[in-house]
């Protein structure tokens, strides 16, 4: 574990800690969540990182929680990494956004209007695409007739 002391108690700021790991539209909260997190072998906790673990949109987020529940000894399969969509109707989204927009949108209008409308849409597709979400993104807002 990095040389890092587990503790077998809740910390200090757990609240906060369990507020962060459930913040849906920021996966940098999450993971820094998970992070701290980890340092902590409580029941409580182990159940927050079995939640993200199982079912967090992003998958960096999923493989911290694994490797700190692994971390605690506990018996845990690796989350699968394949997923076909994070959220359903991903095009319907985009369609719909795009629609609400002027006819001559530019691609920054767009990326900017999901962004306020969808941040938790938004959010995880940047964590879970990373560098590639730009080139993804923009090719899905082309890919439907303006």
């Amino acid at each position: 574990m990095n040389n890092e002391e587990i503790v077998h108690e809740l910390p200090e700021n757990y609240e906060e800690l369990k507020k962060a790991a459930g913040r849906s539209a920021d996966w940098k909260a999450r993971l820094a969540a998970v992070e701290e997190l980890g340092r902590y072998n409580h029941k409580q906790i182990i159940d927050i990182l079995t939640r993200l673990m199982n079912s967090d949109p992003v998958y960096t987020v999923q493989e911290a929680a694994y490797h700190k529940l692994v971390a605690f000894g506990e018996e845990v399969k690796v989350p699968s990494k394949n997923k076909a969509e994070l959220f359903r109707g991903i095009s319907k989204i985009v369609l719909r956004i795009k629609k609400s927009l002027p006819r001559d949108h530019s691609y920054e209008e767009f990326k900017e209007k999901l962004k306020k409308m969808r941040i938790d849409v938004y959010d995880a597709y940047e964590g879970e695409k990373g560098e590639q979400f730009d080139p993804w993104l923009r090719k899905l807002w082309m890919s439907d007739a303006k």
